[in-house]
C-alpha cells in the first residue's frame, strides 16, 4: 500500500485534534524529502475536537506542519543518503506492501513494529506493547508525556510494554536532543533524562543536556564526549527511517500492538485500544 503521505508534505507536530495545519515561521526551511515516500498511514482513531495546548492563542489548530528542506539537514546527512536510497526505496516499499496484504480487509490495519533496542518501560512479555514515535522539541509530545504518559503506566504497570523510539522533525535540535538522551542511557538515565527534556526547565541546547547530566548526577563530561563523538546518531536516524517505512508523518504517533494512533490523545483513547487488546 505504497502511497504519498497522506498529510500532504512533511512531518508535523499533533495534537490530539490536528486535522488541519498551520505554518509555523520559527519552523520555515526544514523536512526535506526523505530516500522513499512513506506507506499511507490510516488513522486508528479519529481525533475528538480539543481545547488549544496551554499557552498557545486561541484558534490554534495544534498542526505544525514541517517543510521536507530541514528534515534531511536534521535526519539524512549528505554523505549518508548516497549509500542509501536505492536499497532504501526498494525494501521499504516491499515490507509496507507485504504487512498490508497480509491484513484483513475488513479490521484495521495492525502494522508489524519493531521495538528494536530502544528504551522500553514494563514487562517484556506484557500482553500490549506500545512504541512511540516522539520529538523533543514537540509540543504535543511534551503534552502526552506531562499529562497522559504518567496515569497510562499507572493504570497498566503489568499489561503493558512502552518504547519510545525518536522521530526528530521539527529542527536540527531535535537530533541533538535524542542523542542525548542515547547518550544519558549509556549511563543507565534514559528515561529520568527523558522526563528531564520534556519538563524543560533548562529547556534544549547543549548548555542544557550538559545542566540536565549535572542535575541527575551523570558523568558531565562522558556525556559531553559521547554527543561531541555522534556515536549515537545512526540511532536515532534508524528510528526516523522506521518511522518513514510504516507511514508515519508526524509526532507524536502511537501503534498499541501494531493498531496505529496519532496525535497526543487523551487517556481515554489509549485506555480503549488497550482494554480491547487485552480483551483479545
Amino acid at each position: 500500500m505504497a502511497g504519498k503521505n497522506p498529510r500532504g508534505q512533511g512531518g508535523a507536530c499533533y495534537n490530539a485534534a490536528a486535522m488541519t495545519e498551520r505554518t509555523d515561521p520559527a519552523l520555515e526551511t526544514m523536512n526535506s524529502d526523505l530516500p522513499t515516500e512513506p506507506t499511507a498511514l490510516p488513522d486508528r482513531v479519529s481525533p475528538p475536537p480539543a481545547a488549544p495546548h496551554e499557552g498557545e492563542p486561541a484558534g490554534d489548530p495544534g498542526f505544525i506542519h514541517i517543510r521536507r528542506s530541514h528534515l534531511y539537514v536534521a535526519l539524512i546527512p549528505l554523505a549518508f543518503v548516497a549509500g542509501l536510497a536505492a536499497g532504501y526505496l526498494a525494501w521499504g516499499r516491499a515490507a509496507a506492501t507485504a504487512v498490508v496484504a497480509a491484513a484483513d480487509p475488513g479490521a484495521p490495519q495492525r502494522f508489524d513494529v519493531s521495538v528494536d533496542d530502544d528504551p522500553a518501560l514494563g514487562p517484556s512479555n506484557a500482553a500490549v506493547t506500545i512504541v512511540e514515535f516522539s520529538d523533543f522539541n514537540c509540543p504535543y509530545c511534551r503534552k502526552f508525556h506531562l499529562e497522559t504518559f504518567p496515569d497510562l503506566m499507572a493504570a497498566y504497570p503489568d499489561q503493558i510494554r512502552f518504547v519510545y523510539r525518536d522521530f526528530p522533525i521539527t529542527s536540527a535540535e531535535s537530533t541533538i536532543a535524542a542523542q542525548a538522551a542515547n547518550c544519558a542511557g549509556r549511563q543507565g538515565k534514559y528515561w529520568e533524562f527523558h522526563d528531564a527534556l520534556f519538563t524543560g526547565t533548562l529547556g534544549l541546547g547543549r548548555q542544557a543536556y550538559e545542566g540536565y547530566a549535572g542535575e541527575l548526577g551523570l558523568d558531565v563530561t562522558a556525556l559531553a564526549a559521547c554527543l561531541d563523538s555522534g556515536d549515537e546518531l545512526e540511532e536515532v536516524q534508524s528510528d526516523a527511517r522506521a518511522a518513514s517505512q510504516l507511514g508515519v508523518s508526524g509526532t507524536p504517533t502511537f501503534f498499541v500492538n501494531g493498531l496505529p494512533l496519532v496525535g497526543a490523545q487523551p487517556m481515554a483513547q489509549f485506555s480503549q485500544l488497550i482494554e480491547a487488546e487485552l480483551a483479545r
